[in-house]
């Protein structure tokens, strides 16, 4: 019997280091090495100021800017709102959100009036993008075409061709958009 708890101890001990060590240890490794800024976070800067996460939708308020999906601005939050199809709150939170994005002179999209399904989303359809571009453009003093232009350079094709749809992020589409007007 002693011998049997001998073997489940070292055991026990040895798998703790073997994967409760070293294989995290070794992942970490080769996620530094080899995807060093999604490891750390996507993070985007400017100088020493961490500006937010191209991976992480972000809250870009007013009519100057892109709008994303109208997640929680919270990231350890994670997850849809779970309304369902027929869910009145689900009705009543798309009509205001219609309401505001007409305010601003955006024609409400699909998208730009229903949260994702992780809560984090940074990604739109370039329709949703492209609905919103007169009034960014208005709003930045800017022309329409200079917008639109600035849209397609942000919008990301289906991967290999043919996995996925198109997508614009819309924190570096924010980035560049303030770039070009220098604020922010």
């Amino acid at each position: 019997m002693l011998v049997h708890l001998r073997r489940a101890v070292v055991l026990s001990v040895v798998l703790f280091v073997v994967l409760g060590l070293g294989y995290p240890l070794l992942e970490t490794g080769v996620a530094q090495l080899f995807f060093k800024t999604q490891a750390n976070g996507s993070l985007v800067t400017r100088g020493a100021a961490v500006l937010g996460s191209s991976e992480l939708g972000q809250r870009w308020t007013g009519p100057k800017w892109f709008q994303g999906r109208p997640d929680p601005d919270n990231p350890m939050a994670s997850g849809p709102q779970n309304y369902g199809p027929k869910s009145k709150l689900l009705l009543r939170f798309s009509k205001s959100q219609a309401a505001l994005l007409r305010r601003e002179g955006i024609t409400p999209t699909n998208d730009l009036v229903t949260g994702s399904g992780s809560g984090l989303d940074p990604d739109i359809a370039p329709a949703d993008a492209y609905a919103q571009v007169n009034a960014v453009a208005a709003a930045n003093h800017l022309s329409p075409a200079t917008v639109r232009k600035l849209v397609e350079r942000h919008t990301v094709g289906a991967y290999w061709g043919f996995l996925g749809a198109p997508y614009v992020n819309v924190f570096q589409l924010d980035m560049a958009l303030a770039k070009l007007t220098g604020s922010r």
